[in-house]
């Protein structure tokens, strides 16, 4: 469980007497709540009030019933399952269809109030925005919730508001090409690219006059599996986390080969693009308020 958790971009915050404790990956959270007993290789999230095994965990994060998490799972070749004796621990059942996320409707305009203020407190423009994500309308856990979504390139979608952060089924990278460029910006999460978008269109950041390429990886668990296909390129900028795995996995890369390329330091100070974007501001948000009719 540490390990899965660890290829999929999630690292401890602490570690004590063999617990591993997480901001939950299942929801966004400010204070560690999602502990991993690395011994019994279980998990409980304190906040949902729900645990159980590695399955039962996948099956929550992707929203897909059991033989689509192993499926998947088989097809990423990341981990081989073996039933584990656990014979201290209460047994946890896996979850069931109302704990699936169920998309009911898209919309390429992004119409709730809600999620327009959410943009404006990430320093997103709502045209950008439309540009690439979607108004989507899902159901949970007998609820219906609207959020923005982030396509990938397998029908899936990066799902986010001010209080909800999940992926739906199928979980992959999201890829923008044009079949010309030579190099090729890769973000880790979308609203890193968002941001950098914001920032190109308004003259704060443009790289070069050339086209590129776009991949947003939506979980740095999927950078190794890309790439064999980044190999193609001239140049791969990377525009990762600045915490310990995207800067290791940034470290690693760049001595790999010189063709990639580290800008983070553009954010050294900060967490990621994003944060940087929203505590710069680059005089954006009157842009912002006039383009959301606020």
């Amino acid at each position: 469980m540490v390990d899965y958790l660890e290829k999929s971009g999630h690292t401890p915050v602490k570690i004590k007497n063999g617990d591993y404790w997480y901001l939950s990956p299942l929801r966004i959270e400010k204070t560690p709540s999602f502990k991993v007993n690395r011994k019994l290789n279980v998990w409980y999230d304190h906040g949902l009030q729900k645990g159980g095994n590695l399955i039962d965990f996948g099956i929550l994060f992707y929203g897909c019933s059991v033989s689509e998490l192993l499926e998947k799972l088989t097809q990423q070749n990341s981990l081989s399952f073996h039933q584990q004796k656990t014979p201290n621990h209460p047994p946890f059942h896996p979850a069931g269809e109302k704990e699936k996320i169920v998309v009911l409707d898209t919309k390429n305009s992004i119409r709730s109030l809600s999620l327009r203020q959410y943009l404006l407190s990430r320093k997103i423009p709502l045209t950008i925005a439309e540009r690439f994500c979607k108004e989507v309308d899902f159901k949970l856990y007998d609820k219906k919730y609207t959020v923005l979504g982030f396509p990938n390139r397998s029908g899936g979608y990066e799902l986010r508001s001010e209080n909800f952060k999940r992926s739906g089924s199928p979980k992959d990278v999201t890829l923008l090409t044009k079949n010309t460029a030579s190099k090729i910006l890769a973000f880790e999460g979308f609203f890193d690219f968002l941001s950098y978008q914001a920032m190109h269109e308004s003259k704060v950041l443009i790289m070069t006059k050339q086209q590129s390429d776009f991949l947003i990886l939506n979980s740095i668990g999927f950078m190794e599996k890309m790439k064999p296909f980044l190999q193609k390129y001239s140049y791969i900028h990377l525009f990762l986390d600045h915490d310990s795995k995207g800067l290791n996995v940034t470290k690693d890369l760049v001595l790999s080969d010189k063709k990639y390329v580290d800008e983070s330091l553009l954010y050294q100070n900060h967490k990621d693009l994003n944060e940087y974007l929203v505590r710069e501001s680059f005089g954006l948000r009157q842009s912002q308020r006039k383009g959301m009719g606020l």
